[in-house]
């Protein structure tokens, strides 16, 4: 089991940045398929971005070419740079722990708050 505090959300105004981690603790990290998932209120979580335990990436087509998710082994974070900010992006953020066949291997944490406003 890996559990995840995360961690970088705020507010920013439209077209902005930010960068958000997620730091592990326990369990195997660096085996493990690592995913941002985002929530609002009302809504089921919605899958972001996704990294490999080799390196690989996947997006969401929402935030692809805006997103870029990646990942350091040896401080056990999971990085999501978020670009061209659009209010559609407003959620809270959350990592999530798999094995590469979809097997859960974390808990939820609290998440990241991320506003995108004016």
């Amino acid at each position: 089991q890996v559990q995840f505090v995360e961690s970088g959300g705020g507010l920013v105004q439209p077209g902005g940045s930010l960068k958000l981690s997620c730091a592990a603790s326990g369990g195997v990290f660096s085996v493990y398929d690592i995913k941002w998932y985002r929530q609002t209120p009302g809504q089921q979580r919605e899958l972001v971005a996704t990294i490999t335990r080799s390196g690989g990436t996947n997006y969401a087509g929402s935030v692809k070419g805006r997103f870029t998710i990646s990942r350091d082994n040896v401080k056990k974070t999971v990085y999501l740079q978020m670009n061209s900010l659009k209010d559609e992006d407003t959620a809270t953020y959350y990592c999530y722990a798999q094995t590469p066949y979809g097997q859960s291997r974390s808990t939820w944490g609290q998440g990241t708050q991320v506003t995108v406003a004016s």
